[in-house]
């Protein structure tokens, strides 16, 4: 996450923990980066003293108990609070990395592979709250951050159970990020279901892969018209084809319509699996992806490729991220595609609709990219010295030379010929 300094009206220290910097703030908090005494990071959330009354508390302190409650790799756990502070607080585990809008905005939208790999990551997640009786209600690409061990699901300020139907918004008030949400949620039905987070997640994997929601205007009542109207279809325009059946099912008008969280997980591995990988190495691609530190990230986004250039084929034990039947581009190139912005959370503000800023605007030949520069060394050392589980599931992305990127050096025919001129010297100054 990205911090900014403190301002002079800010507290130094909240509740035992340190501040050090400001992540971000909404309507009703700011959120710090704060660390504990023994040293632990943390992201300190403090209600603000012009919104702090008995509903606000209630509220805060219902997001508490929640966050007491929900469990998994991939929820951001937390690590303390006190709902009856003067300024109440809480402080949960502190993921490094962007968060998924952010990422999309600078870098441009994921490879499909990498989409189908954030899919089943986010849907087994959410899977562990579902059976704790729990619902997200404001599931969005800025709660999902990418963390060095992959993503993880932040904010329940807005989680509920499911079986409830009380509320703590006043009547005819509808409370969540409007282009994320599903029809029965912006109708303000109650009880909600699992449906509504299936919707929103499917909301999020259309974001990660195209760079814009299912439904964009500059209006929220014509928005809240969209999403609510059955004859108004998401907009799934630059959905590469073998996600188009999985968003459309998850972002169904009717709830009953959509796959449960389990399904999208063995949907999106069936998928993967159909690209011959298992969805742990895909797992290990996104992750590798994501938290590329940002002095290294502009290397491995793709570069434009003469088109007279023909890149040799991969090997078929490591097939590269390209939507089958797709002979244009690699999946990763799709990397370079410019993205809409997010809207900000709870209310709905214009939607960005930034041009493209920098990568081009011409489909690209697929490319391969060197290996680790390590990683090649040691192959040559010694051929079967592999990572099996980490180097050779990196995703294959373009270098920033603007030359197409060569294969692995011991698949070269120089590195062949060069291997045989050494074997011959060596036998003609050989004693035996």
């Amino acid at each position: 996450m990205q911090t900014t300094p403190l301002s002079p009206e800010d507290p130094a220290r909240i509740g035992g923990f340190e501040l050090l910097g400001r992540i971000g703030q909404g309507g009703m908090g700011q959120v710090y980066l704060g660390e504990s005494p023994g040293g632990e990071p943390a992201a300190v959330k403090v209600i603000k003293p012009s919104v702090v009354d008995s509903t606000s508390r209630l509220r805060f302190a219902q997001e508490i108990d929640i966050l007491k409650t929900v469990w998994g790799a991939r929820i951001a756990q937390l690590l303390d609070a006190d709902a009856d502070a003067e300024q109440p607080w809480l402080a949960t585990e502190y993921v490094e990395g962007p968060d998924l809008g952010k990422h999309v905005m600078t870098h441009g939208p994921l490879p499909a592979l990498l989409v189908l790999s954030l899919g089943a990551t986010i849907a087994e997640g959410l899977g562990y709250v579902h059976k704790q009786g729990l619902l997200h209600r404001d599931l969005k690409p800025a709660n999902i951050l990418l963390g060095p061990n992959g993503p993880k699901i932040i904010d329940f300020g807005l989680a509920v159970f499911a079986a409830s139907s009380a509320s703590l918004t006043a009547a005819n008030t509808v409370v969540g990020t409007p282009s994320c949400m599903p029809p029965e949620q912006a109708n303000g039905e109650k009880p909600l279901t699992s449906a509504v987070d299936v919707y929103a997640l499917g909301t999020v994997l259309l974001f990660a892969a195209t760079g814009h929601l299912p439904y964009r205007a500059s209006n929220i009542h014509v928005l809240f018209h969209m999403v609510t109207d059955p004859a108004t279809t998401p907009d799934l325009t630059g959905t590469p084809p073998e996600l188009v059946p999985l968003l459309t099912s998850m972002l169904s008008h009717q709830a009953q319509a959509r796959p449960t969280v389990g399904e999208v997980v063995q949907q999106c591995r069936a998928l993967v699996e159909a690209q011959g990988l298992k969805l742990a190495q895909a797992r290990r691609r996104l992750t590798t992806y994501t938290a590329a530190p940002p002095e290294e990230f502009l290397t491995l986004l793709p570069a434009p490729v003469s088109q007279s250039a023909v890149p040799p084929a991969p090997a078929p034990s490591d097939p590269v991220d390209a939507p089958p039947g797709d002979g244009t581009r690699s999946a990763v190139a799709q990397a370079g595609e410019s993205a809409a912005g997010v809207e900000p959370t709870l209310f709905l503000t214009s939607p960005h609709q930034a041009p493209p800023a920098g990568p081009p605007s011409q489909p690209e030949p697929p490319v391969l990219a060197p290996q680790n520069t390590q990683s090649i060394q040691d192959e040559q050392d010694d051929p079967d010295k592999k990572d099996p589980g980490h180097a050779q599931d990196v995703p294959r992305r373009a270098c920033g030379t603007g030359r197409p990127a060569a294969r692995s050096l011991r698949h070269s025919a120089q590195a062949k010929r060069t291997a045989q001129q050494l074997r011959e010297a060596y036998a003609t100054r050989a004693a035996f």
